[in-house]
């Protein structure tokens, strides 16, 4: 919720809206194109409250709405997938040519809490104390709103490897933390930590850092051995996928962090393309690491996107990825070495590079 300046009118009124930061990936048999989002829209619909917050969300702190925080809290009636739903709807229209595929990737949402008052048949916001409308229909009850006590409560779950007891680490925006003492990574799922199957490759540079990646071993449903056989053969994949057969997997590289569009997929296609063959080593590396930030669930969602960028003749074999499900078999989290520069992160084996700029900016995605 957004604090306000003590007002002697009375407890406000707080107004639900949805906020939505992240990036729309839309690709079709005229390419891929991506835009970075970050909009509020009415969880309420109503004609009287306005439409959206502008800047507020981007600019203003916010801070937790608890149960002894005084005032009227209206309840969100517009759920999370009719809110992405129009957002993708609204941003379709403006993409170029026509884009059948499409993932939100790294997207964030909340509900934030707006203060208003209702004095004296006007309408007023709280934070500036200025009219949202000059004046309210007589018919206007704010009583008839639905409205909700704000009782969600705030739960910890003890930062100890459940395997060994020992301390995890990681940093504070860190979806994997990692136990040193026993070499084990787990994430939150189901009010629980959950133990990831992890590794890394070994690097020959003291000054390196380990980028997380997800190996993703997946197939594609629903395509018949012709479709398959044209698909595969119109890619610029390296031989070695291309002799796969229907039954057999797909083994996709994934940045399992948060970066700038346009560097996730060159990178997510530089890796799946080389296909690390390095012998894994199960345990965590010996050295700084980069925080997971971006959870497999979205990883899986892109694999389409990036598969896309491999397809040559996309207006013919095009229909056959779209139609296709994505069935992932099994994910692994493999932390990649990169020799740190003065203004890059560079892999010589992979012929990888990436900026550092480009890395510390990403916290803003």
């Amino acid at each position: 919720m957004f604090p306000y300046p003590d007002n002697p009118k009375g407890p406000p009124v707080y107004f639900p809206y949805w906020r939505f930061k992240g990036i729309l990936y839309s690709c079709g048999p005229s390419g891929t194109e991506h835009k970075f989002i970050d909009l509020s829209r009415q969880a309420l619909l109503s004609e009287y409250f306005p439409a959206s917050l502008g800047i507020r969300s981007q600019a203003l702190k916010l801070q937790f709405a608890l149960p002894e925080t005084e005032g009227t809290f209206l309840r969100p009636v517009l759920s999370q997938p009719d809110m992405i739903h129009g957002i993708r709807k609204l941003f379709s229209s403006q993409m170029s040519g026509n884009k059948e595929i499409q993932s939100f990737i790294g997207e964030t949402t909340s509900i934030i809490y707006a203060p208003f008052h209702v004095i004296n048949d006007r309408l007023y916001d709280s934070i500036l104390d200025m009219p949202v409308l000059s004046r309210l229909p007589d018919d206007f009850d704010i009583s008839g709103y639905p409205a909700e006590k704000p009782d969600w409560p705030i739960t910890f779950i003890p930062a100890l490897c459940p395997a060994c007891g020992w301390d995890l680490a990681g940093e504070r925006d860190s979806l994997a933390l990692l136990c040193r003492n026993c070499d084990s990574a787990w994430h939150h799922r189901n009010k629980r930590l959950e133990k990831i199957d992890m590794g890394y490759i070994p690097g020959e540079s003291d000054n390196q850092m380990f980028l997380p990646f997800w190996m993703i071993k997946t197939g594609f449903s629903g395509i018949d051995p012709e479709q398959y056989t044209d698909l595969m053969e119109s890619t610029v994949l390296p031989s070695a996928f291309k002799e796969f057969r229907i039954e057999e997997k797909f083994i996709f590289w994934i940045p399992a962090f948060k970066i700038r569009a346009q560097h996730f997929l060159r990178i997510a296609q530089q890796m799946t393309f080389v296909r690390p063959l390095d012998e894994i080593t199960e345990k965590a590396p010996d050295g700084k690491t980069h925080s997971v930030t971006l959870p497999v669930t979205e990883a899986i969602e892109s694999i389409k996107i990036v598969m896309s960028g491999f397809i040559k003749s996309k207006k013919d074999l095009f229909p056959s990825l779209i139609n296709a499900p994505v069935i992932p078999e099994s994910f692994h989290l493999v932390y990649i070495p990169f020799r740190t520069g003065p203004h890059d992160l560079i892999n010589e084996k992979y012929s990888v590079a990436l900026n550092n700029n480009v890395l510390s900016t990403a916290g803003n995605l």
